[in-house]
Order: C-alpha cells, then sequence, then structure tokens
C-alpha cells in the first residue's frame, strides 16, 4: 500500500468517526457550547473546514495559510442549522479528498509551505493528519458527553473487550484494514 492510500484511508477513518458521532446528535446539540473555553461542534466543523479549505486549495503552489482565510472567524458561531454544518463539513473534506487524490508518489519531497515555513509533502499531509485527527475526537468527545447514557458507542462498547477480541481471533487472518473497534 502506498503512503497516500494509507494517508486517505487515515483521513476517512477519522472522517468517520467524526460523522457517526455527529449523526447521534439532535441538531440542537451540534450548538451547545460546554463551557467558556470550549467549542460547539458546530464551531469545530467551522474551524476544521476552514483549515481543509486554506491548506488543501492549491497545496502544491499556495501557502496552506491563504490571505483569505479569517482563522479567528472560525471560532464564532454563525450557523442556523444542521445543514449549514454539514455543508461546510462536506465542503472541506472534498476539498482534502480532492487534493490527495490528485498527489503522486512523486510530489511527497516536493517542498510546500504553510504560514512561510517549509514541509515536504509527506510532512504537511502528517501535519494536517493529526490536525484533524485531534479535532475529531474533540466532537466525538462533546458527542459523547452530550448523550451520556444514550450514546451508542464507535468502536468497542465498554466491558465488551474480550467478547471482540474473542470474535477477532476465532476469524482467519486477513489483510489490515479499519475497523470499528479501536
Amino acid at each position: 500500500m502506498s503512503y497516500l492510500t494509507s494517508a486517505r484511508r487515515q483521513f476517512e477513518y477519522y472522517k468517520k468517526l467524526a460523522d457517526r458521532a455527529m449523526l447521534q446528535m439532535q441538531d440542537e446539540q451540534l450548538f451547545i457550547q460546554p463551557n467558556e473555553e470550549s467549542n460547539s461542534i458546530a464551531v469545530i466543523v467551522k474551524h476544521m473546514a476552514g483549515n481543509m479549505l486554506s491548506r488543501w486549495t492549491d497545496f502544491l503552489k499556495t501557502d496552506g495559510e491563504k490571505p483569505w482565510r479569517n482563522r479567528d472567524n472560525e471560532f464564532v458561531d454563525t450557523f442556523k442549522t444542521r445543514e449549514e454544518v454539514n455543508s461546510l463539513w462536506e465542503k472541506g473534506w472534498g476539498c482534502l479528498f480532492e487534493t490527495l487524490g490528485s498527489l503522486t508518489d512523486d510530489q511527497l519531497e516536493m517542498l510546500i509551505y504553510i504560514r512561510n515555513e517549509g514541509h515536504t509533502v509527506m510532512e504537511a499531509i502528517n501535519r494536517q493528519l493529526c490536525h484533524y485527527a485531534y479535532h475529531c475526537g474533540q466532537i466525538v468527545y462533546v458527542a459523547k458527553w452530550l448523550k451520556n447514557t444514550d450514546w451508542e458507542s464507535l468502536s468497542i462498547p465498554r466491558n465488551k473487550s474480550l467478547d471482540s477480541n474473542s470474535k477477532k481471533f476465532g476469524e482467519n487472518k486477513g489483510q489490515r484494514h479499519f475497523t470499528d473497534g479501536v
């Protein structure tokens, strides 16, 4: 498997976790801010999408911190509906996946810039992968906190590790793939 294929699978995995967490939310829960220093799920989505659009637009040609990006505004909730949140979420991920799909292994050592700091393409991908995994984890955490006992696990449910392992080790070995059990 190539690095680019692996990176794409990782991005898809974290997006899927956040998607599944947000699907469990009632519309109004997307906008709940746990405290003054924390962000609602909607605001985390706005920040992630703003970052994705900035970083992945003209990825190889222009600095990843675009002059049109207003990062501070990403932390202000301006959404009215779940549909607006979802639309921006998909737009950001679409930009990422389109750009990632256009890259080749020969470009991984090329130098690109983010905030005038040089990164190889591979380093820039790794940087964004870690950043988005961090925020997807925040989305899952806030969603789980809000749902409390109504939460449907996205991985191996609490106290079900032995059952899960028994099932997995009872299967034939196969190719490595991501499962719902982290």
